[in-house]
């Protein structure tokens, strides 16, 4: 049976001060000009020179967007369109932004993932097709998806819905489909696919609550509910709905503990399982 969640936690809040946000980034990447003069060029065109947030990113992503087919002023223009008549888009990217600095040890500053990780590249790109779709310019939406499938390795369909302070960890391989629902606060690593079962039609496609944090290689396919906090083991293949609180590992994924109902995995990041967890898993896997 088709099911919708009630109320998805969709960019729910915004409590983030852009402007100091904004001052943040600056201040990196002045930082950064002065320490290392090669990357001055780049640091100058997509922040220092701009006037705000939204031209910084509009510029940054254009960079890396634009081809023979569409100019990189074009594609800037197009940006700064959308970017100025939806401007709370702007708070959903500074969240993952943010989500990106705080959570990834390797991440030592807002300005590295800005400047160069490709998994909020490419969660960016999906917001600007994502309003496109919802614009009714479709044709447009599927183009920014298709350019951002072959650059950023991530494909994700313009219907989807997906929140805020999401964490895009590599990125590389990473698939959602048309009718699949991500909401806030979820960490993802790379080679995840959220997928359907087959040719079937309607929503057909996961939906990841908030809290989740979902590892390396891992499949879930139909129209499967992850529970609020909730941890899938990487390379996981998940079936069925995952109640919220536990962790789930194997093929198929079953439960192998359950938490804490106050952590989070998003945020604590934390992907090990225990060798009980591991032997339990082997032995329902080989079905002993």
């Amino acid at each position: 049976m088709e099911s919708t969640p009630s109320q998805p936690s969709i960019c729910s809040e915004h409590n983030l001060d852009l402007e100091q946000f904004w001052n943040e980034l600056q201040v990196e990447a002045r930082k950064l000009a002065e320490s290392e003069s090669t990357l001055a060029p780049l640091l100058n065109e997509v922040v220092l020179t701009r006037g705000c947030f939204k031209t910084s990113i509009a510029m940054r992503l254009s960079r890396k967007l634009s081809r023979e087919d569409m100019t990189q002023q074009e594609v800037y223009t197009i940006l700064t369109n959308i970017l100025t008549d939806t401007p709370e888009i702007l708070l959903s990217i500074a969240r993952d932004l943010r989500a990106i600095n705080d959570r990834d040890p390797a991440c030592n500053s807002l300005l590295e993932p800005f400047l160069f990780f490709k998994g909020f590249h490419a969660i960016t790109n999906y917001r600007i097709s994502h309003l496109l779709w919802k614009s009714e310019r479709k044709a447009l939406a599927l183009y920014f998806q298709s350019i951002g499938s072959e650059i950023f390795q991530v494909d994700i369909h313009p219907a989807a819905l997906i929140g805020c302070g999401v964490m895009l960890d590599h990125a590389t391989s990473f698939v959602v489909g048309e009718t699949g629902i991500i909401e806030d606060n979820v960490s993802i690593l790379h080679e995840v696919t959220l997928g359907g079962t087959g040719n079937e039609t309607g929503l057909r496609h996961p939906i990841v609550r908030s809290g989740v944090l979902i590892g390396a290689g891992v499949k879930i396919l139909g129209r499967v509910e992850i529970g609020n906090n909730s941890k899938i083991g990487a390379g996981s293949v998940v079936l069925q709905d995952v109640p919220p609180n536990v962790t789930v590992v194997g093929v198929p994924a079953k439960i192998v503990s359950s938490a804490d109902p106050t952590a989070t995995p998003a945020f604590d990041m934390d992907q090990s399982l225990t060798c009980a967890q591991l032997i339990e898993s082997s032995l329902d896997s080989s079905g002993l």
